[in-house]
């Protein structure tokens, strides 16, 4: 299993309901797909002080590295990433990634 981890450093204008919308499109694509599940989406808290400009994030379960592969190339996705590339500070230095993978 791969955990799909993604942070946002979120623009000081960042449109929140652009945000809420495409955290809403991007929980139903990823439910949509084959070997695809468990969204997550929130606020980080940051209790340890760790990532202060991170402001917001979002998890998902693959199967395999082929079901996140296809993740990665749906049209869908690639709409949805250029939304958030958006709302982000730095655009896509914004966003930082982690595929964690762990035991199933």
């Amino acid at each position: 299993m791969i955990r799909h981890c993604v942070m946002l450093q979120l623009a000081a204008d960042a449109d929140r309901a652009v945000l809420d919308r495409v955290m809403l499109d991007l929980a139903d694509l990823v439910e949509r797909l084959e070997g695809c599940g468990g969204f997550c989406a929130g606020p980080n808290r940051d209790y340890e002080g760790k990532t202060p400009g991170f402001v917001y994030g979002f998890t998902f379960d693959a199967d395999s590295p082929a079901a996140l592969a296809a993740y990665a190339v749906h049209p869908d996705h690639v709409a949805l990433g250029a939304e958030l590339v958006a709302l982000c500070d730095g655009g896509g230095a914004g966003i930082r990634v982690y595929d964690i993978e762990a035991p199933a």
